[in-house]
């Protein structure tokens, strides 16, 4: 890796939330079906977009968004190496503009990135966006860190609690449908766009 893809890794990432929750909630909690269009935002490596290419099938598709070049790059080792054809990385900022269709996600995944969106005041043109992109009464999913000393996860000044991310979601057009524990450090939070 050289000095510049150092410079403009964002915080972050490198690391995933995926080990520690429990699958089987998410699940269960995310509308996901064969032929579902899900965003993975902020993807990282794309553990979770991997995980959500076997969920939507083939008829499905999953746009990995990230700025991390080197994350995207290893997420398209694995979708050669595995022979998956139903994910689209992207290399696109997210607090500036991300090229995908209006209207045309089912679902948009949010996995312990809202935090860091936050902390650099970029969370609200995010939502934004993603509200743009969603369909309506499509869902928008955060995973976040419960408001505890860690580790795992961020130090606590930066984590959200449940109540500040329902606030914070809410007040771009969306509604509060279920909180669920996701596992012992994590909560997941699904909104409809409305």
């Amino acid at each position: 890796m050289n000095m510049e893809d150092t410079q403009n890794k964002p915080k972050g990432a490198g690391n995933s939330s995926f080990e520690l929750i429990d699958i089987d909630i998410l699940m269960d909690i995310l509308p996901l079906k064969s032929g579902s269009v899900v965003l993975d935002l902020a993807c990282g490596k794309g553990i979770y977009s991997i995980f959500l290419s076997e969920i939507v099938g083939e008829n499905g598709l999953v746009y990995a968004v990230d700025l991390w070049k080197e994350g995207l790059l290893i997420l398209e080792e694995q979708i050669e190496k595995q022979n998956i054809t139903n994910i689209l990385p992207l290399l696109d900022d997210a607090t500036e503009q991300i090229e995908i269709d209006d209207y045309s996600v089912d679902v948009c995944l949010m996995a312990t990135v809202l935090h860091d969106f936050e902390e650099i005041n970029k969370a609200g043109v995010v939502l934004e966006q993603v509200k743009t992109i969603l369909k309506p009464g499509g869902c928008l999913a955060v995973i976040e860190f419960n408001k505890i000393e860690g580790p795992p996860g961020p130090p606590i000044k930066i984590r959200l609690s449940e109540d500040e991310v329902e606030n914070m979601v809410s007040e771009y057009g969306f509604k509060k449908l279920k909180t669920a524990g996701i596992g012992n450090h994590n909560y997941l939070m699904t909104f409809q766009s409305l």
